[in-house]
């Protein structure tokens, strides 16, 4: 029997659509992802639970892990028979790398179980297909955090699809899930088909003086190039009083404040404990719609997808 565990992901970072992405890990302890359990079984097997199990569908041939689990045996030409238990901790269309969570967790764990018969590369490139499926193209600013933890780059030439690039270890990223969903494919849609030659210039210097900026330790050069010129001006429809909350995030003491990937989950960076407990207790208070929503102060997650204890 193994159990695997896949942590949360912002990805875009504003400055970097579809290509920079990290993992996330809550400063408490807890872990912030979805588990999967895998063993023998004589036929295969489906078990779901956890605090977003409802969102999932019923049919089982619909569910992202069935998925994993049909394609992997399709590519190794053998039907693996198996008890699959997930754990669906992480909300569906949240922003947040559901999805991914789910992907890189179970093929992490057929993989494994079946003595690893896809390196790694293989591995990573049916988690961006089959994550494709669900956004409507591949992309991996959710899947490779997800899978090797830290703050990725996506390359995506040919076999290699991301590196892992220095990062702020003080600083402090607060997400917060309101509790309601907007799914990926619907947040693409809404984006133009082409940009202006200025947008696309001014696109590339931000990301390339932020990538700059990371390697030569300069936090304060990397906050004011965190920019987000390519989603965030049509993704703010999508999430009520968005103007006002940033206003709030900036004049409570967060240094940068974004979209977390297609929303509607929000992210904030702090370099101050105290002021993230006061930013955290006003988006519980005033952020939150429902019961479902929650609220995180979390470093980058360095570890990605591992085994854990049963």
């Amino acid at each position: 029997m193994i159990k695997i565990y896949s942590p949360a992901s912002i990805g875009n970072l504003n400055v970097g659509f579809d290509v920079l992405g990290t993992a996330l890990a809550p400063i408490n302890g807890k872990l912030l992802g979805d588990c999967i359990t895998i063993q023998s079984n004589q036929i295969f097997k489906l078990i779901i639970k956890g605090n977003f199990s409802f969102q999932l569908p019923k049919k089982i041939e619909q569910n992202i892990v069935w998925k994993c689990w049909h394609y992997f045996c399709k590519i190794i030409k053998k039907k693996i028979l198996v008890l699959i238990i997930l754990e669906k901790n992480m909300p569906i269309g949240s922003g947040l790398g559901s999805s991914a969570c789910s992907i890189v967790s179970t093929l992490v764990a057929i993989n494994k179980f079946c003595n690893k018969p896809l390196n790694q590369n293989k591995l990573i490139h049916l988690m961006g297909k089959i994550e494709g499926e669900i956004s409507g193209e591949p992309h991996y600013d959710n899947v490779a955090p997800c899978y090797y933890g830290g703050l990725q780059l996506i390359i995506q030439e040919n076999n290699l699809i991301s590196q892992s690039i220095p990062f702020f270890k003080h600083w402090l990223w607060i997400i917060a899930w309101p509790g309601i969903k907007i799914p990926t494919s619907e947040a693409r849609l809404i984006l133009p088909n082409e940009y202006s030659k200025h947008t696309c210039i001014e696109h590339s210097r931000l990301l390339a003086g932020f990538i700059h900026a990371l390697y030569t330790n300069q936090d304060h050069l990397a906050l004011k190039l965190m920019k987000d010129i390519i989603a965030e001006p049509y993704r703010i429809k999508l999430i009520p009083k968005f103007i006002t909350i940033k206003k709030k995030m900036l004049q409570l003491g967060a240094i940068n404040f974004g979209i977390s990937g297609s929303g509607p989950t929000i992210f904030m960076i702090c370099d101050n404990k105290k002021i993230a407990i006061k930013i955290t207790l006003w988006l519980e208070n005033n952020y939150l719609k429902n019961k479902n929503g929650f609220v995180h102060i979390c470093k980058i997650d360095t570890q990605g997808t591992r085994k854990i204890g049963l």
